[in-house]
């Protein structure tokens, strides 16, 4: 079965329907097609708001489905062909072709991911990849021209001081939440040295786990399962899809990039320990690997030239004013920190002000005394990946646990007043769009937006 681009709204509901844990919320969506509104000379149906109001119930677990719902996301839908639309009339706003790629490549690798893989997505959608992309292209250039257009909306938004203080002025003392004590901080890493014997018995290990695969007498998979010490890839037989190569370090992704597909390589050695590959498929820089990573025995790794390196490197910034962002991005073994500039932040949401109840016993102890602007004596740490290593601290911040007010926390109140008048301004400038775009509502749906918009 083949599929034409105007039926992805329908493929991409079923798909997500498909996709969402059952338990009752979407009983009252059905996938019955017909066109729903007329935005200029574009169409949308049924189905690309179904599709839209799955994908919002999967976001958020606690939403419920209600007519309400469908009805906004149609609204949503409308903004965004009015967006497309005056973005087109603007030829000051430009997408290019490699921008376009880069989004569709993404959004591929997240269809992938969530279906299984590049193989069960073309089996649904009945086309290879390469048709699947060129059906789905002129659909991201839009969203992309719409993306810009408002973007350049919102950068003209501005916000003073005394918005800010009145926005906050809004809410009652005691009804302000209370912040726990926080930090920010940088870093420069240093692993300890592997001994000889440690490495030796990786390579032993690794060797006889590399011999009985390409021998045939055990699977790669049952192999990654029993012995690989990646945590992230093990119960999985060692597999990651999509990776990009960018996103592992140097050592792997030059194997990575030259091994023949479905080959194992030799042994090499990343800063991880010891590791064999299987490239499955590679795309681009986009790959599809299994792997299996033996570790070092880091009890027998030997500290003392780590520590002796960070002492020397402390000395460097305390005694000859080298500057400390600086000394990371050249002496760091954390790359991710080392290219921040030793910058320590919360990986999931990218904050630098870090909770000091919620970092490890060894960082509260590091940081136990420490004034601002002092940087620690070397001290054993335990880094995010589970891997021991030894670094110097720079407390830059520390901030008591506290009542949010406007003297400690006003860039936090700051982002929230701004995004407050950036919806109004933006909900008030999307309706002077509306009104020079040709739009038709059709039939219950635009009676329900009429009523909500009444």
């Amino acid at each position: 079965m083949t599929l034409c681009s105007k039926h992805t709204g329908l493929l991409l509901a079923l798909l997500l329907i498909v996709l969402l844990p059952y338990d009752g919320r979407a009983q009252e969506m059905k996938v019955l097609d017909e066109i729903v509104a007329v935005v200029g000379e574009e169409i949308i149906l049924r189905s690309d708001v179904d599709a839209f109001v799955v994908g919002l119930l999967r976001q958020q677990q606690d939403l419920e489905y209600s007519k309400d719902l469908w009805n906004q996301a149609l609204n949503q839908l409308i903004n965004e062909k009015v967006l497309t639309i005056h973005a087109k009339r603007d030829t000051t706003i430009q997408v290019t072709d490699d921008q376009v790629e880069q989004a569709l490549e993404q959004r591929i690798q997240q269809m992938t991911a969530q279906l299984g893989g590049p193989n069960r997505l073309e089996e649904i959608y009945g086309k290879s990849l390469v048709e699947i992309k060129a059906d789905l292209r002129e659909e991201f250039r839009d969203q992309l021209l719409a993306d810009q257009f408002r973007s350049r909306k919102l950068r003209q938004i501005k916000i003073t001081p005394s918005e800010v203080k009145a926005w906050f002025n809004r809410f009652p003392t005691d009804s302000l939440p209370t912040f726990p004590e926080t930090v920010r901080l940088s870093h420069i890493v240093r692993f300890p040295a592997i001994t000889e014997e440690a490495r030796r018995e990786a390579m032993e290990v690794i060797t006889a786990i590399r011999d009985s695969i390409v021998t045939g007498r055990v699977s790669f998979e049952e192999y990654a399962r029993l012995f690989s010490d990646d945590p992230g890839s093990a119960q999985n037989g060692g597999r990651y899809e999509n990776m990009r190569l960018g996103e592992v370090v140097p050592e792997f992704a030059a194997v990575a990039a030259r091994i023949p597909i479905g080959e194992i390589s030799q042994v090499f050695e990343t800063q991880f320990g010891l590791h064999i590959l299987r490239v499955n498929r590679r795309l681009g820089d986009v790959i599809d690997y299994n792997h299996i990573l033996i570790a070092f025995d880091e009890s027998k790794a030997d500290p003392s030239e780590a520590i002796a390196y960070l002492n020397a490197v402390r000395d460097s910034i305390l005694t000859h004013g080298m500057p400390f962002e600086l000394m990371a991005r050249r002496h760091s073994e954390e790359q991710s920190s080392a290219l921040r500039g030793g910058r320590v932040i919360d990986p999931r949401t990218g904050e630098r002000d870090l909770v000091l109840a919620a970092l490890g016993p060894r960082w509260q102890a590091t940081l136990s005394g420490l004034q601002e602007g002092q940087i620690s004596e070397p001290a054993e740490v335990e880094l995010l990946n589970g891997r021991r290593a030894y670094h110097i601290v720079r407390l830059e911040r520390r901030v008591p646990e506290h009542r949010v007010n406007l003297e400690t926390d006003y860039a936090l109140i700051e982002q929230y007043a701004l995004r407050e008048k950036q919806n109004r301004e933006l909900a008030a400038w999307l309706d002077k769009l509306r009104e020079s775009v040709y739009i038709d509502i059709r039939g219950a749906a635009s009676e329900s937006l009429v009523a909500r918009r009444n």
